[in-house]
């Protein structure tokens, strides 16, 4: 009796000790696959950003740089490019005003207003996506162009001159911006708007509530989360672009991006493009934060 009923050595079971250890370590070990990416694709690039930025300036690409602790690579390059830091968050910002016109009720009308036709609508935002971003910037090149149906059209309705364009100009980069970066938006948007309950809505009609305090008071606080989200997911990836500065623009309309790109591709000049790109990732996170402290949701109740 005893022999039958002494378990096999290999089918012993473990202590509520070891159970106990193997439940802790498991987050983990789920955790550890995307740990490793990150430290691998993210943090050693950065790492290896920062050491450059702080070369020797006065070294090049066939002497090689040599580590100096350079840290006046920062204010010189400051000093230098500003206007193009500037003109960054100036474009982005705006192009940012002009999405949230468009996005906002195109995504509330998505969410709350298109019944059967949600999904083809939602297809028709995401679709651009799947094409090439530099696609969508040639095909606004076309659309701009001096000879296009658009700026004839404005010319013949007197809101361009004879000489007017759009092509070339401010304009045109920020609704370059505008376009490609307009999903970002709308889909968090989206998102907010599809989970708000029909009754609250309702519930604020009941009371009397006119639609702009219902939008005011109900709406907008419980979309909050998505437009924070689709906000920050437009304006970062708007702030450090160059293809739409450089296929829309000149270089009057360059921006930072544009900049870091010519130190690292053109100019070779690896500390300066380090120290800009580390001096626009700060600027953003420091934008980051400081927008996220003053755009709770509890702010706006």
């Amino acid at each position: 009796m005893t022999a039958l009923t002494q378990l096999p050595s290999g089918t012993e079971r473990s202590s509520p000790r070891a159970r106990w250890g193997r439940r802790r370590l498991l987050p983990y070990l789920l955790v550890l696959p995307g740990a490793a990416w990150l430290v691998l694709f993210f943090a050693m690039p950065v790492g290896q950003l920062a050491a450059a930025s702080l070369y020797d300036p006065t070294g090049s690409i066939s002497t090689g740089y040599a580590p100096a602790w350079a840290f006046g690579n920062y204010p010189a390059a400051l000093r230098v490019y500003w206007p193009q830091f500037g003109r960054s968050f100036r474009y982005a910002g705006m192009a940012l005003a002009v999405a949230l016109v468009m996005g906002y009720p195109l995504a509330y009308a998505i969410a709350r207003k298109a019944g059967r036709w949600k999904n083809l609508l939602l297809v028709c935002v995401i679709a651009p996506m799947f094409t090439s971003f530099l696609v969508h910037t040639l095909a606004w090149k076309t659309i701009l162009s001096d000879n296009g149906a658009l700026v004839g059209l404005l010319r013949d309705v007197h809101l361009l001159g004879p000489d007017g364009r759009l092509l070339a100009t401010p304009i045109a980069v920020v609704l370059g911006l505008t376009y490609n970066f307009l999903p970002f938006l709308v889909l968090p948007l989206y998102a907010s708007l599809e989970r708000l309950d029909p009754r609250l809505l309702e519930a604020a009609s009941d009371l009397y509530a006119s639609p702009l305090a219902t939008f005011r008071r109900v709406t907008l606080p419980l979309s909050m989360p998505g437009l924070v989200a689709g906000t920050l997911l437009f304006l970062i990836p708007a702030t450090g672009d160059y293809i739409n500065a450089e296929l829309l623009g000149t270089p009057n309309e360059y921006m930072i991006g544009n900049v870091i790109d010519s130190a690292f591709l053109i100019r070779l000049d690896y500390p300066q493009g380090a120290a800009l790109s580390f001096l626009l990732m700060s600027a953003i996170l420091a934008l980051v934060f400081g927008y996220l402290r003053r755009a709770s949701p509890e702010d706006l109740l």
